[in-house]
């Protein structure tokens, strides 16, 4: 599939001044990070699980260090190399194991990033990427059609579910593929908080078709069905579905 026949669904120059943005606020605020924390040790206790310690490791996240460290402290060697563009062939290979972190939920070329990162790894080596799922975010979703009113513009990207993750596993030759997916909630306080949170994990919107910005009479009605949401306390549960991509090469 060449890159001129695979439909732009996300704007790569979005997609980088968001990693910008996000590495800036995690070094202002590493504690912010949670949904990653919460996939790094998703990963590693898989690999605890099949008593693997791969060899050489390549972590592919916009702040690989915390799941970097983990796989170190366990005595794998982790690559020391960019993160690769997932829509091209990576620069090297012989990873016995690949690692991917809320990147693939944002990749125009999905089932070609599935194919590079397989090529990649050594044989027997083992592919394990997390990201946010169908499922995701309901409540926002809810809280910004609301806030858009008659003329609602997409503002929450796509999202892929467990079938068809599965599919596109055994599309890209993976062996032994698994898909499954489980839900993170958490609860806030105020809208505010919510987006931040999101704009600090690096979570925000890269659309293509970049959605207009909120009026102040959007946002007005974007807390006013955040408050109606709210329980007792004043607080709104959110859900992140979190898919796990594992397979073999």
């Amino acid at each position: 599939m060449t890159m001129q026949s695979v439909p732009q669904i996300f704007s790569r120059k979005r997609r980088a001044a968001r990693r910008a943005r996000h590495l800036a606020l995690r070094a202002a605020d590493p504690q912010a990070q949670f949904l990653r924390a919460h996939m790094a040790a998703e990963i590693v206790d898989r690999l605890d699980f099949m008593q693997l310690t791969p060899a050489l490791a390549l972590v592919l996240d916009d702040a690989p260090d915390p799941l970097a460290d983990l796989l170190a402290q366990r005595g794998s060697a982790i690559a020391d190399m960019p993160l690769p563009d997932e829509e091209l062939p990576y620069p090297r290979g012989g990873f016995d194991l690949i690692a991917s972190l809320a990147q693939l939920d944002t990749v125009n070329d999905l089932p070609g990033a599935l194919i590079h990162a397989r090529a990649a790894l050594a044989p027997g080596g083992l592919f394990i990427a997390c990201l946010c799922g169908a499922g995701s975010l309901p409540s926002l979703r809810q809280i910004l059609m609301v806030a858009d009113g008659e003329r609602p513009a997409a503002r929450i990207h796509p999202q892929i579910d467990n079938l068809a993750a599965s599919g596109l596993m055994g599309r890209a030759g993976f062996s032994r593929q698994v898909v499954d997916s489980h839900s993170l909630t958490v609860s806030y306080r105020s809208l505010e908080r919510m987006l931040a949170d999101l704009r600090a994990q690096g979570l925000t919107n890269v659309l293509a078709d970049s959605p207009p910005p909120l009026t102040r009479e959007a946002m007005a009605r974007a807390r006013a069905a955040f408050a109606e949401m709210a329980d007792s306390e004043g607080r709104v549960t959110e859900t992140f579905e979190i898919l796990t991509l594992t397979g073999w090469r």
